[in-house]
């Protein structure tokens, strides 16, 4: 008996492993003829791997998803909506700019050259937006604080 259940364990883990496996090579093959257009802070040479990382830490940091700073759009019989990387046209595309010129200035002007040579871990999106849209500027924002 325990070793049908071993076997069954097994099978449905490499089905979960290959799922996931198609679905990562799915997300890249949705990018793979776009190349980056458009970077204005971020390096020109990023590579994609770099460039999704990056992404993926923003929208986590804020909670949000691509289209909170990327222009999309609707396809009707599409699943998810077309996005154009590339746009200018949403504001919080140049607010990121900015933010992330800010976080590297404080990073390198400031946290880089405190605590007697003492490396400092920097900061990143996530430590003044919390999850959240916007950065937290008062204590009682704080999840849990009424």
């Amino acid at each position: 008996m325990a070793k049908y259940i071993s076997k069954k364990v097994w099978m449905i883990t490499l089905a979960c492993a290959g799922l996931l496996t198609a679905q990562t090579f799915a997300q890249k093959e949705n990018h793979k003829d776009e190349k980056p257009q458009n970077l204005k802070v971020l390096p020109k040479d990023i590579s994609e791997d770099t460039l999704h990382d990056e992404m993926k830490m923003y929208s986590k940091s804020l909670g949000v998803r691509c289209n909170f700073c990327h222009e999309s759009h609707e396809v009707p019989g599409k699943e998810r909506p077309e996005m154009n990387f590339a746009s200018d046209v949403k504001k919080e595309k140049e607010v990121a700019r900015d933010m992330i010129k800010m976080t590297a200035d404080i990073n390198t002007k400031y946290i880089a050259t405190m605590g007697n040579g003492h490396k400092l871990d920097q900061i990143t999106c996530v430590t003044c937006h919390n999850g959240g849209k916007h950065p937290i500027t008062d204590v009682n924002q704080l999840p849990g604080k009424q």
